[in-house]
């Protein structure tokens, strides 16, 4: 007999319960199909399942499977290579690592010096600072960092984002100390956020920066800072300080009286001159040492030409004087009372969330490329403990730059020893060099910022988001012209707002489907997808694809009564068989809660009244748990749960041959 019940076990399962000839399969003639058990996952207490949930979530690596049968003394070392990597590839440190590091090193820091100083006045700070910030957070990641090739340093985004959000409320020219105590601060909460999600491994939060919300975040900002920086190649003096596409352009065109054309002139020979060294390095990547010197060339050439028509062009607008020495301590400048704490610990949380992205990105994308493994939560901690330092240290947001680690990765860079050497380079600037940034133009800082930016606009990212999924490509624009427009964070919100409405969207209208045999085999597949799929007579089997939940419980019950009805009126127009099962396969609900269970059970009902069976195939141990204890499984012991949708049709096929 075809009889399928008492189908559920507690306790270990049998293979198989009974035979049944293949003959009911709309098929040839196969091998005898076999009806197996389904059985319930084995039993756990609350505590065992609330443990394996919480290593799944927060461990899923499971970072202390090293530990294990260790002795004290190697776990004790163990310990200190994962706190501190430097002790991982410090012992077997040699002369010709060293070698490698100090040209990478020294290759990267003439990148470092010109970007710090420009990114500083993109993030509206002293050029000093820019300094300061490429000296001490490297030296933090050497120790901490698991990335051999990220030069770590100010970047563009998160400068534009401190700066935009901190000048809408303070001024830097009305309230200096205040807005660096505001600029400290921000570092030091940023540190704090991103030192905390790795601790406590919540670096999933930084997953909802989805990849087309950052293209088209990192487009429109690119747009904003170029345009922000026609101030200092047309010349001039007084420019707006919002950050939206209207009021620049209009500052742009109100302010023509005020264009130099000495800073025109000179400014667009050098930003030229930097886009040509760019091409020639991305046409022919073994030529990388020119765009990577470039910038400091240019820096070195238009210091001295300005130097020697100082008196011939007064009017060309220059650095001025920058203070010497090392880092001064700004611990006493933190900012934990008044009223613009919250703005500090807004811009904080922003900035830090914009440079974790980007440093994990680019740690894990030359870390692909040399075949090692970094750890998103180490380095989640050391930026977070580098900016921490950062901000008693006289420093801004800082995080691993694309552009410097590209030129530390095709410079040779071994380990983070090449931070080392980075932050000696600096250093040297600071104690003897500075003198002779007197008469640095602002023009090539501009220049050198647009060069920079420039390569954050991928437009061939956009296009593939278009042909792959038009509502990743939604958020993509909205990031992009919400920046434009609107403003930085306001644009990000948004950007963010598409993406987390996107999830909502597969959540509550989950994908479901109808199901058709592959001739000849035991396969279903989709009908609509697969040719040779073909529909089961008097079957209708149903797939979905998305766990059971209370938000999507209501819209599976109606989508799932509508293929019913569809099915009823598409065999009333054929004269086929009439329809008597409807088989649900489970194979992709992972999960169910209790609204779930309910609307299983209430189909079960409605199909009843409509005099058709209703069959559960392959449900999850999860799944088979909370229907078990719900105690739903009763209504489906008697042939209404199976462990395929190819043993579920033969075996009710076959029953229903022997019905008299």
């Amino acid at each position: 007999m075809g009889i399928n019940s008492n189908r559920v076990e507690n306790l270990e399962c049998r293979e198989t319960v009974l035979t049944i000839p293949a003959e009911a399969m709309p098929a040839p003639p196969q091998p005898e199909v076999e009806i197996h058990k389904v059985c319930l996952p084995p039993k756990q207490t609350t505590f065992q399942k609330l443990k394996h949930k919480l290593s799944e979530v927060f461990f899923p690596d499971d970072p202390l499977h090293r530990f294990k049968n260790q002795t004290w003394l190697r776990k004790v070392l163990l310990g200190l290579q994962f706190l501190f990597p430097v002790f991982q590839w410090g012992p077997d440190y040699n002369l010709a690592l060293f070698k490698s590091d100090i040209v990478s090193g020294l290759t990267i820091a003439s990148l470092a010096i010109p970007q710090g100083i420009s990114y500083a006045k993109l993030a509206n700070l002293p050029p000093i600072i820019g300094l300061y910030s490429s000296f001490v957070p490297p030296l933090i990641y050497s120790i901490l960092g698991s990335s051999r090739h990220l030069a770590v340093g100010p970047v563009s985004i998160a400068s534009l984002v401190m700066g935009s959000m901190i000048t809408e409320a303070v001024s830097y020219n009305e309230h200096p100390t205040l807005y660096l105590k505001l600029a400290f601060t921000a570092t030091f909460f940023a540190g704090v956020f991103q030192a905390s999600l790795g601790l406590l491994r919540l670096g999933f939060v930084i997953d909802f920066l989805s990849k087309a919300t950052l293209v088209g975040f990192m487009a429109g900002a690119a747009v904003i800072v170029s345009l922000q920086q026609l101030k200092g190649l047309l010349g001039i003096a007084h420019f707006t300080t919002k950050m939206q596409f209207i009021p620049v352009m209009s500052s742009v065109f109100h302010r023509k009286d005020e264009w130099s054309w000495q800073t025109i002139v000179l400014g667009f020979i050098f930003l030229l001159f930097l886009l040509g060294t760019r091409h020639i390095s991305i046409k022919k990547p073994k030529l990388f040492w020119i765009s990577a010197a470039a910038p400091l060339t240019s820096v070195i050439l238009s210091t001295i030409l300005v130097f020697l028509l100082r008196t011939k062009f007064p009017g060309i607008s220059v650095i001025g004087n920058l203070p010497k020495g090392v880092n001064p301590p700004s611990l006493n400048m933190l900012y934990f009372t008044g009223p613009q704490l919250a703005l500090a610990i807004k811009t904080g949380i922003i900035t830090g969330v914009l440079s974790l992205t980007e440093g994990i990105a680019v740690g894990r994308t030359f870390a692909g490329l040399k075949n090692y493994q970094v750890d998103g939560n180490k380095e989640m901690m050391a930026i977070g403990f580098m900016n921490m330092a950062g901000s008693c240290s006289s420093c801004y947001v800082t995080t691993g730059s694309f552009s410097r680690s590209a030129v530390n990765y095709n410079a040779g860079a071994q380990t983070a020893v090449s931070n080392v050497v980075m932050s000696a380079a600096v250093l040297i600037t600071l104690l003897f060099l500075m003198p002779l940034f007197h008469y640095t133009p602002n023009f090539i800082l501009a220049a050198i910022i647009i060069t920079a930016v420039i390569g954050l606009i991928d437009y061939q990212a956009a296009c593939r988001l278009w042909k792959v999924d038009k509502l990743d490509f939604v958020a993509c624009v909205c990031s992009f012209f919400g920046v434009l427009f609107i403003s930085v964070p306001l644009g990000l919100a948004i950007a963010v707002g598409v993406s987390v409405f996107k999830i909502l969207l597969h959540v509550t209208r989950p994908n479901t489907m109808v199901l058709g045999n592959i001739s000849g085999t035991h396969i279903f597949q989709n009908l609509d997808r697969y040719r040779d799929a073909s529909r089961v007579a008097s079957f209708l089997i149903l797939a979905i694809e998305s766990p059971i939940y209370f938000a999507n419980s209501t819209y599976l019950q109606e989508r799932i009564l509508r293929w019913v009805r569809e099915e009823e009126e598409r065999i009333k127009s054929t004269d086929d068989s009439p329809l008597k099962c409807v088989i649900l396969d489970m194979t992709a609900v992972t999960s169910i809660d209790t609204s779930g269970i309910e609307t299983v059970c209430e189909l079960r009902k409605i199909l009843m009244q409509k005099s058709l069976q209703f069959v559960l195939a392959n449900p999850g141990g999860n799944v088979m748990e909370k229907l078990y204890k719900s105690k739903a499984l009763e209504q489906f012991e008697f042939n209404g749960l199976y462990l395929s949708v190819g043993e579920a049709v033969n075996d009710i096929s076959s029953l229903w041959k022997r019905l008299p």
